[in-house]
């Protein structure tokens, strides 16, 4: 891998990883067009993640900071927050931890994305249209009001984004929002659930895969940093971005945008007449 392939994969990561268009689907298809693939190019895709955790960790510094002031001394609304992060991180945190292994083997792969971007982008369209059907005003404006059971139905929601191509930003949100969050209540609590879930799957990759993301085979230390570094400046970008454009236009064109996606590479992968998984 070069600096430049890297800088684009830390770029797609940075983009894409707090939008609900699935982060690890965008990497594993520009992956794929780049002609990467392998499982040091699967474990860059995922430890890449650390750069967007980092653009998250500084944008959020004060709810952080909260965080860690629950950890460590009395601290009710750190400690509140603390609780509901935990209690949403533990479901996916097990079931991943005991389907890591198959995942990668049966679901890193462009068929499997683009089935994920599919449905996803339905559930956008149908859950908005329910939404503005009901008309109803938002109970929870902040993650702040969020109720434990809340953070609970959040975290189960969250196990459905293991499967590559759904999006953890898709699954966290769009529980939030059936709960009557109200769109950027449930984008900051899907950003700071973000952190624990992100960065365990990312020290577990790296700790599993050290040797290959930093040895001669991916070119050395340089790439690993390029990409972190081109994640971390572009996610700051869209997470101020996405928040601006969430108060105006919802979800909406990202389901449509996530049903073109999909169509195109099952288009493109019939057209190459490719077995591809």
């Amino acid at each position: 891998m070069n600096l430049f392939e890297a800088a684009i994969l830390g770029a797609v990561e940075g983009l894409t990883e707090f939008l609900p268009v699935s982060s690890t689907g965008h990497l594993i298809l520009a992956a794929r067009a780049m002609g990467l693939s392998g499982a040091a190019i699967d474990a860059y895709e995922v430890v890449i993640q650390a750069g967007a955790l980092l653009a998250v960790a500084w944008l959020y510094r004060g709810r952080v900071g909260e965080l860690a002031q629950g950890l460590v001394r009395p601290h009710p609304r750190g400690r509140a927050l603390l609780l509901k992060l935990l209690v949403a991180f533990l479901p996916a945190a097990a079931i991943g931890f005991l389907t890591h292994g198959w995942i990668k083997e049966h679901l890193f792969g462009a068929r499997p994305v683009a089935a994920a971007l599919l449905v996803g982008g339905v559930a956008i369209l149908v859950i908005e249209a329910w939404r503005r059907r009901r008309a109803k005003a938002p109970r929870y404006a902040s993650v702040d009001d969020f109720p434990l059971r809340v953070a609970i139905f959040i975290g189960l929601a969250q196990c459905l984004s293991l499967w590559p191509g759904t999006s953890r930003a898709l699954a966290t949100m769009l529980a939030a929002l059936l709960l009557g969050a109200t769109p950027v209540a449930a984008a900051e609590f899907s950003f700071l659930l973000a952190l624990p879930t992100l960065g365990m799957a990312t020290l577990y990759d790296f700790a599993k895969n050290h040797e290959a993301l930093l040895g001669p085979g991916l070119g050395g230390p340089a790439p690993l940093l390029t990409g972190l570094a081109a994640a971390a400046v572009v996610a700051a970008l869209a997470i101020t971005s996405f928040l601006r454009y969430l108060t105006h236009r919802g979800l909406v064109p990202f389901g449509w945008y996530r049903i073109a996606l999909g169509i195109a590479v099952f288009v493109f992968l019939g057209m190459r007449g490719e077995a591809l998984p």
